[in-house]
């Protein structure tokens, strides 16, 4: 009970100080199990943006028929803590390959022994990304990750904040962006669901319904085995805020053993 009572603690503690917005360089949605202690899982994001914007914005490359490729290393430490690091890069319409900035990301949870109602976790994520491809150059996100599974029905819910330290919206209000995800089981290998993204705006004002970039994923779900994991998804924007049409490749792959 200790360990949730610290958890708890330091959720209520970040929650109202900083949160971060859902780009096109990750696009997922949280669950909130760890990678088990003693291993390593690594992940490669893949997105591509076949209806993006055609002009540069606040000193932003335009996004049409760009590449973005993370690549994600997360290892686990023990039931309650793991760490990851991101690289960003991109390969924009007519320009060569680039560098965009990296991340790190501890989260820690409850473990599954407390046998809480719902899965409880939460990341904290700290990096920096190239002005010519982000607004807000040094930023932290705050992630709660709130989740169920009930039979073959799985939803899960991040209501992610964020901070800008650098760039465009430096010192001005977390932003708030709720992440929400329904997937349903189809076999024991395949789940297919709704995703949905948007940033609200700041927590002092919230922006315009046109300015607020709302974006819906059908998604597919694929354990191939233990080790092996994929998401494959098609995102649609749903206002002129937002990227029109994006694909998105998740592919992730467990090494060691468990502690």
């Amino acid at each position: 009970m200790r360990l949730y009572l610290k958890c708890a603690y330091l959720l209520a503690f970040l929650y109202p100080c900083y949160l971060t917005a859902q780009d096109n360089y990750e696009i997922q949605v949280y669950d909130s199990k760890l990678v088990p202690a003693g291993m390593t899982m690594a992940e490669l994001h893949s997105n591509y943006v076949t209806t993006g914007f055609r002009d540069t914005i606040h000193g932003v490359l335009p996004t049409y028929h760009a590449l973005h490729e993370t690549i994600e290393i997360t290892h686990g430490f023990n039931p309650w803590l793991e760490v990851g690091v991101y690289q960003f890069l991109t390969k924009n319409d007519g320009l060569y390959p680039a560098y965009v900035g990296n991340h790190i990301r501890p989260r820690i949870a409850v473990p599954e022994t407390y046998k809480l109602p719902v899965g409880l976790s939460l990341s904290a994520e700290f990096g920096y990304q190239d002005k010519a491809y982000s607004t807000d150059i040094w930023t932290l996100e705050i992630r709660p990750i709130i989740d169920k599974t009930i039979g073959k029905f799985y939803l899960g819910f991040n209501p992610v904040a964020d901070y800008s330290f650098s760039g465009l919206n430096a010192g001005k209000a977390p932003q708030f962006s709720p992440n929400l995800k329904f997937s349903v089981e189809v076999c024991s290998k395949l789940k297919i669901g709704l995703e949905y993204y948007n940033s609200i705006g700041p927590f002092s004002h919230f922006d315009e319904l046109n300015q607020q970039p709302h974006q819906l994923a059908l998604a597919v779900d694929v354990d191939f085995s233990p080790q092996w994991e994929l998401n494959i998804g098609y995102v649609k924007g749903l206002t002129s805020a937002v990227e029109g049409e994006i694909f998105k490749v998740i592919l992730g792959r467990r090494f060691g053993k468990v502690k």
